[in-house]
């Protein structure tokens, strides 16, 4: 029986899925039509399109779009020829990309496109970052965002927007992953990676051109349960720097109410960092971040408190491995030496999960004050939400308390 589902997993979908899809728009005489086509690889002298779906057994095709134009209201949709992820170039497949693959990588370049300037990492699993990290070089980028998730990162989407040099390859291929996104790869890299033979390893070499998608919108299709489609525009965070953001202030019956601390550039750069990764991730969510490295992830909770209260059990959980890795090459919960993982766990406790000094990072306004007192228990010095909410006056209150800095958004930034 497990061979019979193992088989699953190898089996290559041949899709029935038309070349060629047209959408058409149509308000009163004027008609609006974008051409795609369908996206296909040769490998090993066959052309191949994705393997499979979401799962095995479902059929999928993606398609690019090379004619027409969107015009509704302000929004435009992306040119023709402007592309990334459906028209990538596969350096090494194994297995060719399926779905999954794709959407993944898809995620990290929404994340990455905001870091360009800068060496940048974006790990993703199952749709969500589990590490991001931006650093003075690609290599201690990709190590700060792997071992802020050591475990999570297992199977997942690499994303860099650097050329892969030897280090950096050689630290990547020392873990199993499923997908590595880059620009390029200097001399002698791509045999480095071919030791995991199932790597799909991707070539964007537009991905300098990244910069340019931050603010572009595009039409967002979803289809629904009855072969219905709801049509949306693409989410655009409108606060990437500090003067986009407000300091937390409201009224209540009368009374106005003020954070008393203004944020340090430091602060605003975490929590400007944390506000574009939170654009990636799936609602409700609550992250940590800290030094421009995401500390603590949580995602598609129902509660609010529950989310940031799972962000910060990951992140003790999470640095306890790391800590057990660095010292002893093992993770944690492989660990046999109770007396060492006691030690590792009471050192763990003493920087409560990492999270002093770090930004909390909402992508909707908190209701009551528990939600941001969840963080504020753990030592963070400023939190950053839309804000809106009609209880905002004790959030105001709760930050004051602690000596924690609060900004507003003004935004919110909901993923489903």
């Amino acid at each position: 029986m497990s061979q019979d589902i193992k088989k699953i997993y190898r089996t290559i979908m041949d899709d029935h899925f038309p070349p060629n899809m047209e959408i058409t728009f149509i308000d009163k005489d004027k008609r609006q039509t974008l051409f795609y086509e369908k996206v296909v690889w040769v490998i090993d002298d066959i052309k191949k399109g994705l393997r499979y779906g979401e799962n095995p057994g479902q059929e999928a095709a993606m398609y690019k779009l090379i004619n027409g134009n969107l015009i509704l209201g302000e929004i435009k949709t992306i040119q023709p020829g402007k592309y990334l992820v459906s028209d990538i170039e596969l350096l090494q497949s194994g297995k060719h990309p399926g779905k999954t693959n794709l959407t993944d990588a898809d995620n990290a370049l929404n994340i990455l496109r905001y870091f360009n300037d800068k060496p940048s990492v974006v790990i993703v699993k199952h749709n969500n970052p589990c590490g991001v990290a931006v650093s003075s070089s690609l290599y201690e980028s990709y190590r700060k965002a792997y071992m802020a998730d050591r475990v999570a990162a297992f199977g997942g989407c690499i994303a860099v927007n650097r050329s892969i040099d030897k280090t950096t390859g050689e630290a990547i291929a020392e873990q199993y992953a499923e997908v590595v996104v880059a620009p390029d790869f200097e001399e002698g890299v791509m045999a480095i990676l071919a030791k995991r033979k199932n790597l799909r390893v991707i070539k964007i070499g537009n991905i300098e051109k990244l910069s340019s998608f931050i603010g572009e919108q595009f039409v967002d299709f979803k289809s629904i349960i009855d072969g219905g489609i709801i049509v949306q525009s693409s989410f655009v965070p409108v606060s990437r720097k500090k003067e986009d953001l407000t300091i937390a202030s409201c009224e209540y019956k009368g009374k106005k109410y003020r954070v008393t601390r203004e944020p340090s550039e430091k602060e605003y750069e975490d929590m400007i960092f944390g506000w574009l990764v939170e654009s990636g991730i799936t609602s409700n969510s609550v992250i940590y971040v800290k030094d421009l490295v995401t500390v603590g992830i949580g995602t598609g909770e129902q509660d609010r408190v529950g989310v940031a209260e799972i962000a910060k059990d990951k992140a003790y959980r999470k640095l306890a491995d790391r800590y057990c890795f660095e010292s002893y090459g093992i993770s944690y919960n492989d660990f046999k030496d109770n007396d060492k993982k006691a030690e590792i766990d009471k050192r763990v406790a003493l920087e409560k999960g990492g999270l002093i000094g770090a930004a909390m990072v909402s992508d909707a306004f908190f209701p009551f004050r528990d939600g941001i007192d969840v963080g504020i228990k753990e030592g963070v010095t400023s939190v950053i939400h839309p804000g809106g909410s009609e209880n905002d006056y004790q959030s105001i209150e709760a930050c004051n308390e602690a000596n924690v800095t609060m900004v507003y958004t003004g935004q919110r930034s909901f993923k489903h």
